[in-house]
């Protein structure tokens, strides 16, 4: 049993006692354990169980380890079996509703006998719900959405914990003394942003259909799906794993096609056909009916007379008209970025001061991070007020004069108000090397009004980069209403850039909109959005966005020096005036061949 599914359990089980409204230390004692059996991330805790080590681990007391030996042993939870069985099966659904606590759950159950996410919805359109205290006309409109956001992202999980759970399942592949070799497959090989499922390829030196139904009885299995060598197992976390077992000469061309996107197998397979070639289940067979052998996925592309299609691209979108007419992108790399933007510091709601922000960078091969705290408006996250402000740069200050081969640039992350002016007043804005310009208040604006805001705020040279520009949430927020192709197009017309924030609850700029911002010319910012030394990893995850994205290189700020990023900065603040409808502002109000990335 690894660590990442008895947490899930035990969470679950927190989840559960808190909606039968428990003993409220009861389930943090469980919230507790699963963040303790969590942190030990390992792939089998049997080991800590006979050796009881693990009932001497901080967080684990005696309930919470009887659930681990249960689990541990039998591979499933008895006691959380019993919650389950006494919780109907669409209050569990209703659980995933976001804004939906425990306590309101439990307040809808027992006053209105609300038990399924249709009868919440119906419940909440015919007005029973505004009955129940704190469900207001403006909670009860939201939740309305809540539920059809939950319909339809339900079984979807964000990126990077697709990716962290991949690694630990093809690492569990991978030592199958019968499996040669083994890779991530599907949508999560082509970096979207968002999977349902994972898939693993793995070449085997016996019968596939024997490897496969290994798998399907492992620890942590709930049910499982044999179809020769292919298996559709689901885990207790609701982890899906489809996993393809073939023989080793049938790798190359099943990892291709269970990468996908079906749009892309399809056009591929007629340009092979149209050379003569045909796709059977195992193989490529030329016009007499041989094998044609595939060394890698190279040797396919090379059938069909194209270059190669690097898994981000292969979305039907156009990629191998482009591989066939020379025009490939030559996509952004990880080494090609030499520095980051967007960071937060103690100053404001960040973790780390800013040597070690600024160490944390340099050890991770940049030459230069941006600090870009909070700016005042934000109170919530601690935004600067301007005294902070002289006090940060005169930081910065001491620390660039101690190192010759870093530096550290004075940025802000600004709040774009309602009116479409930036937080502070132009001098303070003035004393910045660059500014993110970010929406983080009234999200529900109109579309015209809040495109109106944002294109306001680029019109004001001050702002270098607009940050997060559309506010979704992967699976939490939708975007706020606005016009992207304005606000694209305002970007190209300004030389103003558009951030591609990385952090990986957001991933926005959407990878669509960047082929858009490039075939515009508008540079793009991939910013980590780092409230933590942790956080600047996100790049990495930036990096695969942007590769889906078409970009290169030139079209990031941040793979520039930090000399060309001050004087894209520079050339900003020296292009024009102030938006015609803005007065000046006063003191505001306080407050080689192309490297594959490991996804």
């Amino acid at each position: 049993m690894d660590s990442r599914t008895a947490a899930h359990v035990l969470s679950e089980i927190a989840g559960l006692l808190e909606l039968r409204a428990e003993n409220r230390f009861k389930s943090r004692a469980y919230r507790a354990a699963a963040g303790a059996v969590l942190a030990l991330d390992t792939d089998d805790l049997s080991p800590m169980l006979r050796s009881g080590e693990i009932a001497n681990i901080g967080g684990i007391g005696p309930a919470t380890l009887s659930v681990l030996s249960d689990l541990i042993e039998n591979g499933d939870s008895r006691y959380l079996a019993q919650l389950r069985e006494n919780t109907p099966e669409g209050v569990l659904d209703m659980m995933r509703v976001p804004g939906l606590g425990p306590a309101k759950l439990q307040l809808v159950y027992e006053k209105l006998g609300v038990a399924t996410l249709d009868e919440l919805e119906a419940a909440a359109r015919d007005g029973r719900l505004a009955t129940l205290k704190g469900f207001g006309p403006k909670t009860v409109e939201k939740l309305v959405e809540a539920i059809a956001f939950t319909r339809r992202t339900g079984s979807l999980v964000r990126f990077h914990q697709a990716y962290a759970e991949a690694q630990r399942l093809l690492a569990s592949v991978r030592r199958h003394p019968d499996v040669v070799v083994a890779e991530i497959a599907g949508s999560l090989r082509r970096h979207r942003e968002v999977v349902r499922d994972l898939d693993i390829v793995a070449a085997v030196s016996t019968a596939p259909a024997e490897v496969a139904a290994s798998f399907a009885r492992l620890p942590g299995v709930r049910a499982a799906t044999l179809a020769g060598g292919s298996a559709a197992i689901t885990f207790l976390d609701g982890t899906i794993l489809d996993l393809y077992c073939v023989p080793p000469n049938a790798f190359t061309l099943t990892l291709w096609r269970e990468t996908g996107s079906e749009p892309h197998v399809a056009e591929m397979g007629e340009r092979l056909a149209r050379r003569g070639y045909a796709l059977d289940q195992y193989h490529v067979r030329d016009a007499d009916g041989r094998a044609v052998p595939l060394p890698e996925e190279r040797a396919l592309y090379a059938l069909a007379d194209l270059a190669y299609v690097p898994p981000e691209l292969r979305e039907g979108m156009g990629e191998l008209g482009a591989a066939a007419d020379g025009t490939m992108p030559h996509l952004l790399a990880a080494q090609d970025i030499r520095g980051v933007l967007h960071c937060h510091t103690r100053y404001s709601d960040g973790d780390a001061t800013i040597a070690e922000m600024a160490q944390a960078a340099r050890a991770r091969g940049w030459r230069y991070l941006g600090i870009s705290d909070h700016s005042q408006s934000a109170f919530y996250a601690g935004g600067l007020e301007p005294d902070a402000v002289a006090r940060q740069h005169d930081e910065i200050d001491a620390l660039n004069a101690a190192s010759s081969d870093f530096r550290i640039l004075k940025g802000i992350e600004a709040d774009i108000l309602p009116s479409g002016q930036l937080d502070y007043d132009d001098d303070t804005l003035d004393r910045f090397d660059y500014v993110i310009g970010s929406v983080h208040s009234r999200f529900r604006m109109g579309e015209s009004e809040m495109t109106a805001r944002i294109l306001a705020a680029l019109d004001d040279p001050r702002l270098t980069v607009l940050g997060h520009p559309t506010g979704r949430l992967l699976l939490t927020r939708e975007p706020y209403a606005v016009d992207m192709e304005a606000v694209i197009a305002k970007a190209a017309d300004v030389h103003a850039a558009i951030e591609l924030n990385a952090d990986p609850r957001r991933l926005d700029l959407d990878w669509r909109l960047c082929r858009e911002a490039k075939r515009r010319g508008v540079t793009i910012e991939i910013g980590p959005d780092a409230h933590s030394t942790q956080g600047l990893d996100n790049v990495a995850i930036g990096v695969g966005i942007a590769r889906k994205g078409w970009l290169e290189a030139t079209d990031i700020l941040n793979a520039r020096s930090a000399d060309d990023v001050l004087a894209f900065a520079a050339t900003r603040r020296h292009s024009g005036g102030h938006h015609p409808t803005l007065p000046r502002r006063a003191a505001a109000r306080p407050r080689p061949a192309e490297p594959e990335l490991p996804f």
